[in-house]
């Protein structure tokens, strides 16, 4: 029968506008964060492949509720009501768009974003009963990292550094020592070296990505004041790059860290900030477009740093 195997138009819908809430190109950070911890435990640890395999997956699972679904109802939601995404750019960053365009109404992105965090907190307590503590752990660290960065009365995104510092990097770091924590009980020095850097490189990149949204994040209410907004307000509209550049920095610096133990691995990192910097530099950062380039070179980085830390433990 005709059209028997397609979806019908709700269905196909409800793909496209929950596709969009996810923001596949925005989490796939997160995806290589989790090869990063990953990896080595295929390659260099005697370990069942089977149970390595359903953990990864369910990392991924759990990548794409928090980070894709989670953390972006509650952030989309949250600048709606402040007004910076009806003013942002919208190439890369502006949020999802899902309200703007009226794929969503924002009362049901909230209570998608609620009804998100209840469920997995839920889920949370049911697994430390169980006594499956680490995995219990993690989830609270991702609802941590997604309430606090945008819900009052924290909203750390609305605060310099506190988005990143109390939020971000959490989630991010955990993220990248889920896997080593599960299966090994531990944290190996390589895993903790390898979650550092690329929570770090995960700051910077947000960073940047918050640069489009700076006219937009001052005109909302109350004030987006992101860590550029911040420094365009101490030092002025030059320094917008400045929070990425610090980041960067601190990253290289973290070649010093994983020393001639990991030679390539510091190699690799230290060559990825020196052409992270160089873009950052090369970038007019009044220019959302080229910004929004910048971004996508800077994730493609990303991606590149991560499994080179994964390869080269």
């Amino acid at each position: 029968m005709k059209g028997a195997n397609c979806l019908n138009p709700s269905a196909m819908l409800f793909l496209k506008n929950g596709l969009r809430l996810l923001r596949p190109v925005a989490i796939a950070s997160s995806v290589v964060i989790i090869f990063s911890g990953v990896f080595p435990l295929f390659a260099y640890y005697d370990l069942p492949n089977g149970v390595l395999s359903a953990v990864s997956l369910l990392l991924l699972v759990g990548c794409f509720i928090i980070h894709g679904a989670l953390t972006h109802a509650l952030n989309d939601y949250t600048d709606y009501l402040s007004g910076t995404d009806q003013h942002s750019p919208a190439y890369l960053s502006g949020g999802s768009r899902v309200i703007q365009e009226g794929r969503i109404a924002p009362h049901t992105l909230k209570w998608i974003g609620y009804g998100l965090a209840i469920g997995l907190l839920v889920i949370a307590g049911i697994l430390a009963l169980l006594g499956y503590y680490p995995l219990a752990l993690l989830l609270v660290i991702g609802v941590w990292g997604a309430a606090s960065y945008s819900l009052p009365p924290l909203r750390f995104s609305y605060i310099p550094l506190a988005g990143e510092w109390l939020s971000t990097f959490p989630s991010a770091f955990f993220l990248g020592l889920a896997g080593v924590w599960i299966m090994l009980g531990d944290f190996p020095e390589w895993a903790v070296q390898n979650a550092v850097i690329n929570a770090l490189y995960c700051i910077a990149w947000v960073m940047i990505h918050h640069i489009p949204d700076l006219q937009a994040d001052q005109q909302a209410s109350p004030v987006k004041r992101t860590s550029v907004v911040w420094s365009v307000a101490m030092f002025g509209p030059k320094y917008s790059a400045l929070p990425a550049i610090v980041y960067m920095i601190l990253i290289g610096l973290c070649g010093l860290w994983l020393g001639t133990d990991r030679l390539w691995a510091a190699i690799g990192v230290v060559i990825i900030v020196i052409l992270s910097i160089f873009f950052i530099i090369k970038t007019d950062t009044q220019n959302a477009e080229q910004v929004t380039t910048c971004e996508k070179k800077l994730l493609l980085l990303a991606m590149i740093n991560a499994v080179w830390l994964g390869v080269f433990i």
